[in-house]
């Protein structure tokens, strides 16, 4: 078959999953990738990447997300998508000109939109899903939290054909046409075995702005090594040492670290429980991400930071009970839904191509 990806550039979660399915999806198929930001960053040095707009949360000065400031940035991206502007109908010409036989695409807005006046069939392939088209119990405020998220989501995805959910906890959907699927793992984390290093791992989406100075300080002078990701430094300050994007450096440093300490997306948690490596989450201001914080420390392996009490004896006390974390996870085989999330894929693709 013939198949459009469309990657979100928001984070390099998305641009994680496509990296474990694209190397069978392209081994089978004929695979169109189109991808902006971050995703566009991490997948072109692998795959030949049309490179595409993206929408971006943006942050107040306290690091918490601001609506207004989203909204205002990404008011030409809506614009675009809403009255089919030079983007949207460059996204188009480009998947016309391929002519795909289904488009898959995660949490990536420009390439739904443009599927539905080729009316190509649209699978879905993210985490996002799990708040829309799946029961989790939450209370009131949440709940409310999540009719207006899962509205948005709606909005710029527009009901696709089908859903595969990539949830590192249990999550049953509410309808047909969902299937829900575990960590979906790249093939250089299956392949590299974890080794117990002394540094904590460092990983913030959004770095610039969640690495505030309380931070630095407090990893500064924790007394061990730190190897932080997602700031866009580099080099060496004292005990820090600032890396630069990279896919295989940054497994090769999350299978050997002591824990991790980073922002709550489901891929970072995903590669993080298959190393067995405890978490100290500190949520975007999300829901999904705040649901992920609480899952991992119901399941025991690390905890929710919360902002203000970002200090040097919080990250210390976290690491003093890195080995009860351990512990937690247990001798239960590591979790790789990657199999399941290739075959669902191909289910529902070989379903919807017919059409």
């Amino acid at each position: 078959m013939r198949i459009a990806y469309g990657v979100h550039g928001y984070g390099r979660g998305h641009a994680a999953r496509a990296l474990a399915v694209l190397p069978e999806l392209t081994r089978r198929h004929e695979v169109l990738v189109l991808a902006g930001g971050d995703a566009w960053r991490a997948l072109s040095g692998d795959y030949p990447v049309v490179r595409i707009p993206y929408l971006a949360y943006h942050l107040n000065a306290r690091g918490r997300r601001s609506a207004w400031h989203t909204v205002r940035r990404a008011v030409p991206g809506l614009m675009d998508l809403n009255v089919r502007g030079p983007s949207l109908e460059m996204v188009r010409q480009a998947m016309e000109d391929f002519a795909p036989d289904v488009v898959i695409s995660d949490s990536e807005p420009w390439t739904h939109q443009a599927a539905r006046p080729l009316k190509l069939p649209r699978i879905s392939f993210d985490h996002f899903g799990v708040l829309v088209h799946c029961r989790w119990p939450m209370g009131p405020a949440d709940a409310l939290r999540c009719s207006m998220e899962a509205a948005m989501y709606r909005a710029l995805i527009s009901g696709p054909d089908r859903s595969v959910i990539v949830s590192f906890y249990d999550a049953p959907p509410r309808r047909e046409g969902v299937k829900v699927v575990g960590p979906v793992l790249r093939q250089q984390v299956r392949q590299t075995a974890p080794s117990a290093g002394d540094w904590l791992l460092v990983y913030l989406s959004n770095g610039q702005t969640h690495y505030t100075p309380a931070v630095h300080d407090a990893l500064a002078s924790l007394g061990v090594p730190v190897r932080v990701y997602g700031t866009g430094r580099q080099g060496r300050e004292g005990a820090l040492e600032f890396r630069p994007p990279s896919n295989s450096a940054f497994v090769d440093d999350l299978a050997g670290s002591r824990a991790v300490f980073s922002t709550a997306g489901n891929q970072l948690i995903s590669e993080a429980m298959h190393f067995r490596k405890p978490l100290l989450l500190l949520p975007e201001d999300s829901l999904e991400q705040r649901l992920n914080a609480q899952a991992v420390q119901a399941l025991g392996i690390g905890q929710r930071l919360d902002r203000r009490a970002i200090r040097r004896e919080t990250f210390a006390r976290f690491l003093e009970h890195v080995p009860q974390y351990q512990t937690a996870f247990g001798h239960a085989p590591a979790r790789d839904g990657c199999a399941d999330a290739v075959a669902a894929l191909e289910q529902y693709c070989h379903e919807l191509a017919g059409r």
